[in-house]
């Protein structure tokens, strides 16, 4: 007997690094904390287009995926799972971060380590992300994802 498939929620989350600065959101809901360009993959998106679309939407940013330093994959005893991928890329070109509010977010800023002291941020992750990266993180290519069936 056939099994029955397993919903799964697939995540984007992207650390878009500008010299020794990185881009955060300030968000709208989540308690309006700040936290890294972030969302679910939508249906017929791939993993480097959600980070540029979640990117541009939430920080008015547009970005150059350049590579993966972490997939995470969570079982959860619900019978779901849920996986994020975490990219790692720099601006396409000297676009300012939003200022404007609007749905998808409050705003966006290119922070330091150091000012992330300052900001309430919506969980230690933030920090420990980004203290990883600027730590130098292994990255590894996108092409590590591909569609299913192409020639090795």
């Amino acid at each position: 007997m056939p099994r029955s498939p397993i919903p799964t929620w697939f995540f984007v989350l992207v650390v878009a690094r500008l010299d020794s600065r990185f881009l955060l959101v300030h968000e709208a809901k989540h308690g309006q904390l700040w936290y890294l360009p972030a969302g679910r993959v939508e249906p017929g998106e791939d993993f480097v287009r959600a980070a540029e679309r979640e990117t541009r939407e939430e920080a008015g940013v547009p970005i150059v995926v350049e590579g993966i330093f972490r997939i995470e994959h969570t079982p959860i005893p619900d019978g779901t799972a849920r996986v994020r991928v975490i990219l790692l890329a720099r601006p396409r070109d000297d676009t300012p971060p939003k200022q404007i509010p609007d749905h998808d977010s409050l705003g966006a800023a290119w922070v330091t380590l150091d000012d992330l002291k300052r900001l309430p941020l919506r969980g230690d992750e933030v920090r420990e992300i980004l203290e990883y990266v600027a730590r130098g993180a292994p990255i590894y290519p996108v092409s590590l994802i591909t569609p299913e069936g192409l020639p090795f």
